[in-house]
């Protein structure tokens, strides 16, 4: 019998920081993000009437953000229905302390970017967060896998350091591509820590497979356990919805 916990969140966050190809916060961990110029530069939008207003959810801002003077009420975060509304606004992960996720597991969620990059000028990534460890604090550690609308995919972390698992990005089929600007694209995403494998599932395809001693290790996860949550990029806005762990 599989236990299943819900979690309900609508996301939209909006990020107003100038970021360049060698510290762009959806990427803070590497130099220019796939399908970027190098030296290109976006500035970090600010989000009328930001800050989080879901009840017990908590964020941070990306390390590179905070130092180019981004606080975390440039970014926004709402509820509508059972959706979560981000708005960006600096990179940021949100989460609620009470979802955690220990041993083996499943986190996935469904993420709506209504019109793709309606607030940039290139591609930007969000997804899903597993393996939080001191949260808001300088020590937090997570990883996270993001999905582009234009068919590519990241998985990169904290440790607290950024680090990288598949350099900028690639380009994989599964994941769903932008009809065009401003049309809306949906992804379907979902981390799991399976004995010693953590995988990443978009759209029902494994995506990327990882050993457990590759993203447990010094300068990156503390663990697999931990919280579980989402994150967005810079200048980005989408909503998420059916946020659930699950255990065998």
């Amino acid at each position: 019998m599989r236990r299943i916990y819900y979690s309900v969140l609508p996301i939209t966050a909006i990020a107003i920081v100038a970021c360049n190809g060698k510290a762009q916060n959806e990427a803070t961990a590497s130099s220019t993000p796939q399908g970027q110029p190098a030296g290109q530069m976006e500035a970090t939008r600010e989000v009328a009437s930001g800050g989080i207003s879901v009840s017990g959810w908590k964020g941070q801002i990306d390390p590179g953000e905070a130092k180019r003077g981004q606080v975390l009420s440039n970014a926004k975060l709402s509820q509508e229905g059972n959706a979560l509304h981000v708005t960006t606004g600096p990179a940021v992960a949100y989460w609620n302390p009470s979802n955690t996720a220990s041993g083996d597991y499943t986190v996935k969620a469904s993420f709506t970017e209504p019109k793709y990059m309606n607030l940039n000028d290139h591609p930007h990534p969000y997804g899903l967060f597993i393996g939080g460890n001191e949260m808001g604090t300088p020590n937090e550690s997570y990883l996270y896998c993001a999905a582009y609308g234009n068919g590519n995919f990241i998985v990169r972390g904290f440790g607290p350091a950024p680090f990288q698992l598949n350099g900028r990005g690639e380009p994989n089929a599964a994941v769903h591509k932008a009809s065009g600007q401003g049309a809306p694209v949906t992804q379907d995403i979902a981390m799991s820590v399976k004995g010693d494998n953590v995988t990443c599932s978009i759209n029902g395809t494994v995506v990327g497979t990882y050993k457990k001693s590759d993203v447990v290790a010094a300068g990156k996860l503390k663990s697999t356990d931990g919280i579980y949550g989402v994150r967005f990029s810079h200048n980005t806005e989408g909503t998420v919805s059916g946020l659930t762990v699950t255990k065998p």
